[in-house]
């Protein structure tokens, strides 16, 4: 230790430690100081006057543009409290070109910072464009799309700052092209999946919230990525399903159905009368014309064939409503309808059931 303080320059120290340079040092500090306190003026305050007026506005997209660039604005002020604090210092030409590129390169990160959160908020932007535009959007093209653009701003980015330290981006971007190869038959089942999603999200097998079968899995599916497409089953397990392996496969769509079918064969008792037959024949057929759930296109009902042990009606209908519950609250509807008409009429309804006719009566022995 003492030999520490005697070999020190203690001479260069107190050149160093002059008044004019303590006060350099002291201004550059209160600079600092000025920027972050307007920082925290404007995230307190002006922050929060710029949401209340983007809440006013018709349109929500303003107000997601807003908090979407809200921490990137708290970092640019530390950021500019820091690189103008130090430009006060007396710093030789080539620091001061150094701290210009770190600057810039600062503002370029805090604005892909700004977008890449803002490219986010895909349902927001989804909606605002239908609705000022009048345009459908696939629900599954929206999260893909979004990471898409997302992957776009971070290479920008990089690309920009690349560009800003003076490295040749054009020899990066042709060496790519040439590592491509290689990395693809590396990456050969990545890649499948990826185009695989391409494949679904183009051909438009199905959209998210969709109610799917395949041979592998059915239920609804929640989200498609560049890799695999995870399907939430009625159980409530999660599937995760290779891109590649389920744009191979047949898919049902169960939700693009327009309509759902009903058909069944109502068995009568031998012992309905033919007029009873043909009246309940005719009310079950306007039951269902008139009724709203009932698609009234296809509406078959006829006294269809003799059973073993009924006579049957044969009915085919369909309802308008694809949705499940709904579909068994209509079918247990227009059942509850039949069984009033067929109560009406006095008809009953056959169980199956076999007859043993003999040839002579049965004698009863008695004791």
């Amino acid at each position: 230790m003492p030999d520490f303080f005697n070999n020190f320059d203690w001479i260069n120290l107190k050149d160093f430690l002059t008044m004019e340079n303590i006060i350099t040092a002291a201004i550059a500090v209160l600079i600092f100081i000025l920027f972050w306190i307007l920082g925290k003026i404007f995230t307190r305050y002006i922050f929060k006057m710029l949401l209340k007026f983007t809440d006013k506005t018709k349109i929500s997209l303003d107000n997601q543009i807003v908090l979407s660039f809200e921490k990137p604005l708290k970092l640019l002020f530390v950021f500019c409290g820091i690189y103008f604090a130090l430009l006060y210092l007396p710093l030789v030409p080539a620091q001061d070109i150094l701290l210009s590129k770190i600057f810039r390169s600062s503002l370029i990160l805090l604005l892909a910072y700004g977008i890449y959160n803002f490219v986010g908020n895909y349902t927001v932007i989804s909606e605002e464009i239908e609705q000022f535009f009048n345009v459908k959007i696939d629900k599954i093209l929206i999260p893909f799309f979004s990471k898409v653009f997302r992957i776009i701003v971070v290479l920008l980015a990089i690309v920009i700052i690349a560009q800003e330290w003076d490295y040749d981006v054009n020899g990066f971007i042709a060496g790519l092209g040439l590592g491509g190869l290689a990395f693809a038959l590396a990456a050969k089942d990545t890649v499948s999946n990826i185009f695989g999603g391409i494949v679904i999200i183009t051909d438009k097998h199905f959209s998210i919230g969709d109610w799917i079968m395949t041979p592998s899995v059915e239920g609804t599916v929640e989200d498609i990525n560049f890799r695999s497409t995870r399907v939430r089953t009625f159980a409530q397990a999660l599937v995760t399903v290779p891109n590649a392996k389920l744009a191979n496969e047949p898919i049902t769509n169960w939700s693009k159905m327009g309509k759902r079918r009903i058909t069944f064969n109502l068995g009568v008792t031998y012992s309905t009368p033919k007029d009873k037959l043909k009246k309940c024949v005719q009310e079950i057929t306007e039951m269902l014309q008139t009724n709203p759930d009932i698609h009234k296109e296809t509406i078959f009902v006829h006294f269809d064939s003799f059973g073993e042990s009924s006579l049957n009606i044969f009915l085919y209908f369909f309802t308008n409503t694809t949705d499940w519950a709904e579909f068994l609250r209509v079918k247990e509807s227009v059942n509850l309808k039949i069984m009033e008409i067929l109560e009406k009429e006095g008809v009953e309804v056959a169980f199956p059931s076999t007859s043993v006719y003999f040839e002579t009566d049965l004698k009863t022995k008695q004791y």
